[in-house]
């Protein structure tokens, strides 16, 4: 049986908050469609509310404190990723746009992410797709075709509508598929490892002599 991990990232900043509960299902049904292929699924789980003042931190002085690195690595070495944001004036929230600022640029390339949102009214969708895609491009990552919006009238007493829980299941499909489709992670990079030898470091392109 393959091991998996999926790391599920919610930017919601009320407690209990419905960008947590789309965060939730997501991260549900994706791990219960992985398991159904055959992999044993861990769900690793951040809300981002926890470590708001460690992110301005890392941001004002460019090293993360310990707690936040736990995280950065954790969603960083995850086999996939689950994004899930509240949308304030048609964009992602400053917290979730801060914390993948963090992130080494190289961190998260090729790697398959499902986004979703939440807003107060079903207008701000789009956001999803002219604000949070983009982003995700910009760091090489996979995104899923299906983007998950989800608006207070697509929940009854907590519980996910019918049309929401097909966009739910098609999204997390779609994960599953890509995260099927390549090896099992081996953890974050090391951001000391040497990406060259001292030997190209020194000009020498042969172990002879320096290459002028």
């Amino acid at each position: 049986m393959t091991h998996r991990t999926l790391a599920v990232v919610s930017a919601g900043l009320s407690q209990p908050s419905s960008t947590r509960l789309l965060a939730d299902q997501l991260a549900a049904a994706t791990r219960d469609e992985l398991v159904r292929r055959g992999s044993e699924v861990e769900l690793r789980v951040v809300d981002l509310r926890e470590y708001a003042h460690d992110v301005v931190n890392n941001m004002l002085t460019g090293f993360a404190p310990a707690a936040l690195r736990e995280v950065v690595d954790m969603v960083t070495g995850a086999d996939g990723l689950i994004a899930v944001t509240p949308i304030f004036s048609a964009s992602y929230n400053g917290l979730f746009k801060s914390f993948f600022d963090v992130l080494d640029s190289e961190s998260l390339v090729d790697r398959p992410v499902l986004i979703g949102a939440t807003g107060g009214t079903a207008r701000h969708s789009l956001a999803l797709e002219h604000a949070v895609r983009p982003m995700f491009a910009y760091l090489r990552s996979v995104v899923v075709p299906t983007a998950v919006f989800a608006a207070p009238e697509d929940w009854s007493d907590g519980t996910a509508d019918g049309a929401l829980r097909a966009r739910i299941r098609r999204a997390a499909g779609e994960l599953a598929d890509q995260i099927e489709r390549r090896p099992p992670a081996t953890g974050p990079a090391d951001p000391f490892a040497l990406t060259t030898d001292f030997l190209q470091m020194l000009g020498r392109g042969d172990g002879g002599a320096p290459v002028s």
